[in-house]
């Protein structure tokens, strides 16, 4: 401690390195942890008996599929599931468990840009019916939903999302206004895309979602949609066309009775599709639960935080060279200290273990610091800031990203230390007093 402390500023400038490194692994770990957390949260929020019917997919796709085109990324290939497969599930006789259903349609592009007096935001467009409201938690803050009126008319009404309804009207009630929803439509053919039409509808507003501030970015919270019948999806902004009277559609959710009956509620499902559908072989489509839905995307996520980590883990390696360095010049410096004590009966392990033990006492206090840098940076961006879930960072710090920052800072500083402290202990002791 006495030798470190001799040397105040350059023990200082070595530990920076680790302080930093140990600060950025916390804080970038902290983060990826905080946007699982959340992620597991909204789909949580939704309800433990949700499923998910997707047309088009393997089995191992399904999961992170169903999330993500539920949660604003894009709509595939329909055409497996229509709106009479969504209305078959309601039968009783083949899928006793099932409680409700509620199918959705987008057009081609997901977001659309909303215009209305003079203002504009982008927005997730998405076709629904009646039953979207309680199946995916989506209650009114005001006005009403759409009804199956709307949705047998055709009707050219909109339920926009909180935020939506502040950015076009501010204080303005926007019940009864008028706006207009730009989308681009395209056709997928046999022979890759197809046609390509910019379409723009005007729409009438009678009801806003009431904020709920959940969801992945501004796609994913229930604040930035409009919700308008499906049927008006189908007939004014898509260019896909069908079979009169068929309605494709992308997502299916269904409500299971209760938390038990999902695993049912997905066989039942499985098997009227296939037989509806005339399967012989594979599905033609995907059915995945919460669970599924949360598993596949804590896998991916899980890249996304040890993506993170090593990041930051390259600040720890260039701290550690650091350390090496500054040993070595030490080692050099106390050439004739290492020649005295080994004259006086010092074994080659006693410096050996001199400068292995101030390498790691070196990168122990920095892992120290950077730990409690780490947890205060952390503690200031929870809930702050423009990212994330809600519109905020969350941040959240785990007992085994702390232990395991701080466990390799000592490592490194052990593993930095042993070249230098092995150059000092093989130092002749007569050599070592002759060194100028």
């Amino acid at each position: 401690m006495s030798s470190l402390a001799s040397n105040k500023l350059r023990a200082g400038l070595t530990l920076l390195g680790i302080v930093i490194g140990v600060t950025a692994v916390i804080t970038l770990m902290a983060m990826g942890r905080g946007v699982q957390e959340s992620i597991r949260e909204s789909i949580e929020s939704l309800g433990s008996n949700l499923l998910y019917v997707t047309p088009g997919l393997s089995e191992s796709g399904g999961g992170a599929f169903a999330f993500f085109r539920n949660f604003g990324g894009g709509a595939g290939d329909s055409e497996a599931l229509t709106m009479d497969d969504a209305y078959a599930m309601l039968d009783t006789a083949y899928a006793p468990s099932v409680a409700a259903v509620a199918p959705e349609k987008s057009p081609s592009a997901v977001s659309g840009q909303v215009l209305a007096r003079g203002n504009e935001t982008f927005a997730e467009v998405l076709g629904v019916t009646p039953e979207y409201e309680f199946v995916r938690n989506h209650p009114i803050g005001s006005g009403s939903f759409i009804s199956h009126g709307h949705v047998l008319n055709n009707s050219m009404v909109a339920v926009i999302g909180a935020s939506v309804a502040e950015e076009l009207f501010g204080q303005r009630d926007p019940i009864g206004q008028t706006i207009r929803l730009n989308v681009e439509s395209f056709r997928v053919g046999p022979g890759g895309l197809g046609d390509v039409l910019d379409i723009g509808r005007l729409f009438t507003v009678i009801g806003v979602l009431e904020s709920q501030e959940e969801g992945i970015g501004p796609f994913g919270s229930a604040d930035y949609k409009v919700l308008v019948p499906i049927t008006a999806v189908h007939y004014r902004l898509s260019i896909d066309r069908t079979v009169p009277g068929e309605i494709r559609v992308d997502t299916i959710n269904v409500q299971a009775v209760d938390s038990d009956s999902t695993e049912s509620a997905e066989r039942e499902i499985t098997a009227l599709l296939r037989l509806r559908h005339r399967l012989t072989e594979e599905n033609d489509f995907t059915v995945s639960d919460q669970q599924q839905t949360i598993e596949t995307l804590e896998e991916t996520t899980n890249v996304l935080v040890l993506f993170l980590g090593s990041i930051a883990g390259i600040s720890l390696l260039v701290g550690g060279i650091g350390i090496m360095n500054i040993m070595l010049v030490s080692v050099t410096e106390r050439t004739r200290e290492i020649g005295i004590r080994k004259s006086m009966g010092a074994k080659r392990r006693d410096i050996l273990l001199q400068f292995v033990v101030e390498a790691s006492m070196l990168s122990l206090t920095g892992g120290l610091v950077g730990l409690a840098l780490g947890f205060g940076i952390s503690r200031v961006l929870d809930g702050r800031g423009d990212f994330g879930p809600g519109g905020e960072f969350n941040m959240v710090v785990t007992g085994d990203v702390a232990l395991l920052a701080v466990i390799v800072s000592v490592a490194i500083g052990l593993f930095f230390g042993i070249y230098p402290a092995t150059r000092a202990a093989r130092l002749h002791p007569i050599d070592a007093l002759r060194y100028e």
